[in-house]
């Protein structure tokens, strides 16, 4: 065996002398035992495996060089005697380098492992990191003999000791859960009551200012947008801009290191181990927001970071016709191939190890119809979802589908298998075009208020199924949604003018900021109907951190490259009456099992069949008739929801009851009469929630069944009446 210490190259006969052993082909990564380390990385066509020791994050070029020797199952591994915790490494791969047959090794690249659980800083963009000399007449068939180690994150090696102390995972049931998206630096980047050293970051979410105002507001969930280690793409750098969301992944295992307080080695990991245990305590899950479907090495052209230099044919979907392109599924230049047994398991490897090792409750997989992909089509009871179901750790956790990709044939909601749930933007297109006014049928509105069953009530899927939203980190924000028409991405550097409106918006008649109080009135009466049918409906909530303050982005509907003030939320500009309507709205709902219902209603709710559940009326107090349903202009509607009529039992075996509900959902310009229904209803009702002024409570006026009550314009009068 050889190694080469300062570049010198050294002959070992005997490679425990050095330290060196074969090692195990298991687990994959780099793992430390406390006497060395076990290095393992998956390469069915490379020719030779360099393993790369570097002295430190700022070295120039590795200081060891160890060529792999050991091969079992395509898997190339070595044990280093000496080295441990803190060491940063990195691999270089031989191979041909053939792009028109799939292959594009080159060892003039540094690699970064996929498995690495931490990597040493970001991306320096340079052009020595392509695998083709750019601006060759050649393009990416040339080959470029620059190395990349200087301008490339380490790999480290990390010591997986915590004190998890007590720690336990919540496991919130879905019915009871609340979704709150965020993301980890924008959450607290400005809040004043969090200390500036730590603001932005993971200690910042586990701060006990965030805790607690996590709890006050009754979110059970904090899902959080991606938060595996990303890459800022050049473009957007060279335009003074970057990739805030994150969709861009490097390191499937990594947490990144920009929302890390400690600058030391690995340190990272460690403090996203607190806010974990720091969220649980106070009785809230972790979501992550993974990206699965592509990583940040982009189409043909692309740089070399990890996979493409470490075997591009056995980790990426080529085009069966041309493999030296990709299949691109994803809008990013490329496409994980699931099909392929080592990437299934490194997926599998990666959401194991996010739940076993670093404790989070569950994931939301961004375009999850891309993972669900054969050869061409979608398929949701392929290899993917087969090897999660049979998974003991895995099943067990929340996971929640982004049903799409940006194919026609992934459009896939409510096709997903039981155990999955998924964002439903039938039900956020459908809200939003009520409450603006649009053309929409009243059933359409009644499916998605009941839990959509129409998408998912076959294949023994409940109402959980469906993830409510109203907006999401990708749009418009709750505030921009009733104060602006047009896009506003001119800080992009993006042409808005094309007459469209995909965001369902509506500005109430003036176009952004106003000093018109009656408009922005009704902009603050339409975020509370919105938010109030959002929480009242079945199925699971979901907020966007922020919207419960009034948060905008200035028209911006995708800021996906605004690190600045344009996406961090504003805590002393809070709306403070929508934040206090927001959380007793929240803390109602959660009071209230009707509004939270585990199984369907009984019959289709917008038939009007005779059941005790659920009823649907007009204004005049009768039962809504199927020509009612049908009419586009139909803007109003009333609900009567049975507090006895909840078909399930809580966890002592007792039959659940609640209060029950009379809502009257009204979109029109004006106030209607409507008469209170006197079949199969109560005699009693007072008001819990209205609207028009923002009042949630108990009123003392006593209304009673058969007689008339009015509703404001554009606004959500919910009647109650006491279990008896």
């Amino acid at each position: 065996m050889s190694y080469t210490i300062q570049n010198e190259v050294i002959e070992a006969p005997d490679s425990l002398e050095l330290g060196i052993r074969p090692g195990s082909p298991y687990p994959l990564g780099s793992t430390w035992d406390g006497e060395g380390v076990n290095f393992a990385i998956f390469s069915e066509n490379a020719t030779k495996v360099e393993l790369c020791l570097f002295e430190n994050a700022e070295a120039r070029a590795e200081n060891v060089k160890i060529e792999i020797e050991e091969i079992s199952h395509n898997i190339w591994h070595v044990y280093v005697e000496g080295i441990g915790p803190g060491q940063l490494y990195g691999y270089r791969f031989h191979g041909p380098y053939e792009p028109k047959k799939g292959h594009r090794f080159n060892p003039n690249k540094l690699v970064i492992d996929p498995y690495a659980k931490a990597l040493s800083g970001t991306i320096d963009w340079d052009d020595a990191l392509f695998a083709y000399k750019i601006g060759d007449k050649q393009a990416d068939l040339s080959f470029s003999e620059t190395d990349s180690a200087p301008h490339l994150p380490k790999s480290i090696v990390i010591d997986p000791a915590f004190d998890w102390e007590d720690d336990k995972a919540p496991k919130i049931p879905y019915h009871d859960t609340i979704i709150y998206e965020a993301h980890v630096k924008g959450l607290t980047k400005l809040h004043p009551g969090i200390p500036a050293e730590i603001q932005g970051t993971y200690a910042g979410i586990a701060h006990p200012v965030m805790i607690q105002y996590l709890n006050d507001m009754g979110i059970t969930a904090i899902e959080l947008m991606p938060v595996h280690h990303f890459v800022s793409d050049r473009h957007l750098l060279e335009k003074g801009l970057s990739n805030y969301w994150g969709y861009n992944t490097l390191g499937f295992f990594a947490p990144d290191v920009r929302y890390a307080t400690s600058t030391e080695a690995g340190a990272h990991v460690s403090e996203f181990k607190t806010m974990v245990k720091t969220l649980h305590a106070a009785g809230i899950e972790v979501i992550l927001d993974v990206v699965y479907n592509h990583t940040a090495e982009g189409n043909h052209m692309g740089p070399t970071f990890s996979l493409k230099g470490i075997d591009n044919k056995s980790y990426y979907r080529l085009d069966p016709g041309n493999p030296k392109h990709y299949k691109d599924y994803t809008g990013t230049g490329n496409t994980i191939n699931t099909q392929l047994p080592n990437v299934l398991g490194m997926i599998m490897d990666s959401l194991r190890y996010w739940i076993t090792e670093m404790h989070v409750d569950g994931f939301r997989f961004d375009l999850a119809s891309t993972l669900a992909r054969t050869l061409n089509e979608t398929d949701t009871l392929g290899s993917f979802f087969n090897i999660i179901y049979q998974d003991p750790i895995i099943s067990q956790v929340k996971l929640i589908a982004e049903p799409w990709d940006i194919d026609a044939d992934g459009y896939m909601v409510g096709k997903f298998p039981p155990g999955w749930a998924e964002w439903n933007d039938q039900y956020r297109d459908c809200v939003r075009s009520y409450w603006t006014g649009a053309e929409r049928t009243l059933s359409e509105f009644a499916q998605r208020f009941t839990g959509s069953p129409d998408l998912y009530q076959g294949g023994y899927r409940s109402p959980m199924a469906s993830v409510n939203l109203i907006t999401a980190h990708d749009g418009f924000t709750l505030h921009d949604l009733v104060s602006y028409n047009d896009k506003h991405n001119e800080a992009n550097g993006e042409d808005n003018k094309d007459g469209s409106n995909d965001n369902n918006s509506w500005n109430c008649g003036v176009e952004g900021p106003t000093d018109d109080q009656e408009i922005i009135d009704l902009r603050n009466k339409q975020k509370r109907n919105l938010l109030t049918t959002l929480f009242l409906s079945q199925g699971v909530p979901m907020l966007v951190a922020g919207d419960e303050l009034g948060r905008s982005q200035g028209g911006n509907n995708n800021p996906y490259c605004q690190d600045n003030e344009i996406s961090w939320i504003h805590w002393e500009k809070a709306d403070q009456q929508l934040l206090e309507f927001t959380k007793k709205l929240i803390w109602f709902c959660k009071d209230h099992p009707s509004f939270r219902r585990r199984r369907w209603f009984q019959g289709l709710p917008v038939m009007g069949s005779d059941v005790e559940d659920i009823r649907w009326y007009s204004p005049d107090g009768s039962i809504m008739s199927e020509e009612n349903w049908d009419h586009d202009c139909a803007k109003s509607i009333g609900v009567y929801l049975n507090g006895k009529g909840i078909r399930c039992v809580n966890y002592d075996g007792k039959k659940i009851t609640d209060d029950s509900f009379y809502i009257i959902f009204n979109a029109h310009e004006e106030a209607l009469d409507y008469v209170l229904p006197t079949d199969h209803c109560s005699k009693q009702w007072q008001k819990a929630i209205d609207t028009s002024d923002g009042f949630i409570g108990d009123d003392d006026e006593q209304l009673v069944s058969g007689g008339v009550v009015k509703v404001q314009g554009r606004s959500v009068l919910v009647l109650k009446c006491h279990l008896t």
